[in-house]
């Protein structure tokens, strides 16, 4: 039997396992453990250990919100990553730090979908991290920094710059890539003054148009806290079980159209709690840094998919029962103003009261966050790539469509896992596994040159790739949002 793969860290010695051909090293903890005293806090340095740390299980699950099954908690050492290289002993390959979605409630590393092995193989260094999330990650508390979420994440990235050599991969070669509150990550870090730095590329799909002001983030965090007949603060909240309190999380998810009158768009978004633009850590949003010189431009990879919403409407039970009623709130609430509403009606004057819903939903909350985070970065002096899936997902009928995280399986190469044969079925279709390589190979060519095999996005010719059956690189294909958002980046979710 061959040894185990071993590799020295700044803090000590760990030894993973090889799987498919690769050195895999899992739950290697980045900071210390988020509770105690350090529950709300920054995260602290990574504590050293003596003799070698196996590295072989995914570390504990962070608490988790909203509905999706998470496995019962296995402790409280949250803050873990894990790596796969192609060899340890190399030297200069690429690194991928994935930053894990889901809607800022939940994040797990160890999702099947996020399978390093297919990018590793294609000569990436991949590491995969878990952060705080809910209100142990993006509550307002008093006595707490904001945003520890993001706080965590680039605690994370100083270790990939410290230690990421003595895997094989080049510090200064690193890209950092998310989907969906994984992409709204990478958007915030592409503007932090902290995280400068740490990485040179960046990989946004479906970047959500999720931020709120402290004010709305202070009556967020009360509300929670009133569930539990306490206050918002970090002594209050000390005594409450982490998981307990991400339940209360969830359950106030779920109840926020009770809101609506006092929270405005964030009761129509089921997410309680995002990113607080607190002026501090995230002194304003990406757009609106990188439009203003608050941040530079880099390289990046931006996509969305053409029916972002879709699946949240089948999740709901609501696809096929959407009311004029329902599309005028959704109008109400998510069309740009003061004309918004009028402009998507103009456009899409066919369109039934379902599908004008669905149009505003996904323009507001995914595809326009993401066009335009592309315009910004290249504004500001960045190389933007921009694309859009239209690869429809042939799961219930075809109802789906080409629908948000869809691109995860496809960009991962893990049409196999239980998202990938759930969304692309049993036996993908040639087009499914031909999309799947493309998205790898532009990755990996990203990630390795900057360029992920296709034109540049300027906002003048929009050249976009345009992901299908017959791929094809044109003009942005979603032009009448496009106009009806131009000028007009995502607002921070405000009272009222």
């Amino acid at each position: 039997m061959p040894e185990q793969p071993t590799v020295r860290t700044t803090e000590g010695v760990v030894e993973g396992r090889r799987r498919r051909g690769h050195a895999v090293f899992r739950g290697i903890p980045y900071a210390q453990a988020p509770v105690g005293e350090l529950r709300f806090a920054a995260p602290g340095p990574p504590r050293p250990w003596e003799g070698t740390r196996q590295a072989v299980e995914f570390g504990p699950a962070v608490p988790q919100s909203g509905p999706v099954q998470v496995s019962s908690p296995q402790g409280t050492n949250w803050l873990t990553l894990n790596v796969c290289t192609p060899d340890p002993g190399a030297a200069g390959l690429p690194v991928l730090v994935w930053i894990p979605g889901g809607g800022y409630l939940t994040a797990a590393s160890n999702d099947p979908t996020y399978d390093p092995a297919a990018l590793a193989a294609a000569g990436l260094v991949v590491v995969s991290i878990n952060y705080r999330v809910g209100a142990e990650g993006f509550a307002l508390l008093d006595g707490a920094p904001p945003n520890r979420g993001f706080l965590d994440q680039i605690a994370a990235l100083h270790w990939v710059r410290r230690n990421i050599a003595s895997f094989g991969g080049d510090p200064d070669q690193v890209t950092v890539a998310g989907q969906s509150a994984g992409a709204g990550s990478v958007a915030a870090l592409m503007t932090m003054e902290p995280a400068r730095g740490l990485f040179r590329r960046a990989i946004t799909h479906s970047v959500p148009g999720l931020h709120c002001t402290r004010a709305l983030a202070h009556q967020v965090a009360a509300a929670l806290a009133d569930r539990f007949g306490t206050a918002p603060t970090v002594a209050a909240l000390a005594d409450v079980d982490p998981w307990r309190l991400a339940e209360g999380v969830t359950a106030l998810s779920a109840d926020l159209h009770a809101y609506r009158e006092s929270w405005g768009r964030l009761s129509g978004t089921g997410v309680a709690f995002c990113p607080v633009v607190d002026g501090e850590l995230l002194a304003e949003t990406p757009w609106s840094a990188l439009a203003g010189g608050g941040a530079s431009g880099i390289e990046l990879l931006a996509g969305h998919t053409r029916d972002e919403f879709r699946p949240f409407s089948v999740m709901a039970g609501r696809l096929g029962t959407f009311t004029d009623q329902d599309a005028r709130t959704a109008l109400d609430l998510f069309a740009p103003a003061p004309h918004g509403a009028d402009a998507y009606r103009a456009a899409h004057p066919q369109a039934t009261p379902e599908e004008l819903l669905e149009t505003v939903y996904s323009d507001a909350l995914f595809r326009m966050p993401s066009m335009l985070l592309a315009e910004a970065n290249a504004a500001a002096g960045g190389t933007s790539y921009l694309f859009e899936l239209q690869l429809a997902s042939p799961a219930l009928g075809g109802v789906l469509g080409a629908c948000h995280g869809l691109d995860v399986p496809l960009a991962f190469g893990t049409l196999d896992s239980p998202t990938g044969r759930q969304l692309l079925g049993e036996e993908p279709t040639p087009e499914a596994i031909a999309v799947s390589r493309e998205l790898q190979r532009a990755w990996a060519g990203f990630a390795t040159t900057g360029d992920p095999g296709w034109a540049a996005y300027h906002p003048d010719q929009q050249l976009t790739r345009v992901l299908d059956s017959d791929p094809k690189t044109l003009r942005y294909p979603e032009q009448s949002s496009r106009r009806i958002w131009k000028g007009r980046a995502p607002a921070p979710f405000d009272l009222g």
